[in-house]
């Protein structure tokens, strides 16, 4: 985890619903095209609505994943959170609930 607070409060907002794609299987098809990108991080990219300029998708130069915002997406099915981070640094009046994670083990029946 990083020493700095600039990667919780890159969304200036309470919460950002992250939703990851393998970078080869996503593609662009909006009116705008491929984001306009700009490095926010030795190793990260973001990607930012070209006409609008709203945070579109992140993606690190290691990663085979590309991260978009959830609600930048027409189809959000199947983007029940699953996870959260820095869930401590969460205002106290903002409660999180999430779905378990269909990937996590699961317990062993008694």
């Amino acid at each position: 985890m990083c020493s700095c607070r600039h990667e919780t409060r890159i969304s200036c907002g309470p919460a950002v619903l992250w939703v990851g794609f393998r970078k080869g299987g996503l593609t662009w098809t909006g009116p705008g095209g491929e984001p306009t990108w700009y490095a926010t991080w030795p190793t990260l990219r973001r990607g930012f609505c070209p006409h609008c300029g709203t945070q579109l998708v992140s993606v690190a130069d290691d990663s085979d994943m590309i991260m978009v915002t959830g609600f930048s997406l027409d189809d959000r099915s199947g983007t029940d959170p699953v996870g959260h981070s820095y869930r401590q640094d969460a205002v106290p009046w903002m409660t999180i609930a999430h779905t378990d994670d269909p990937h996590a083990p699961q317990p062993a029946s008694p």
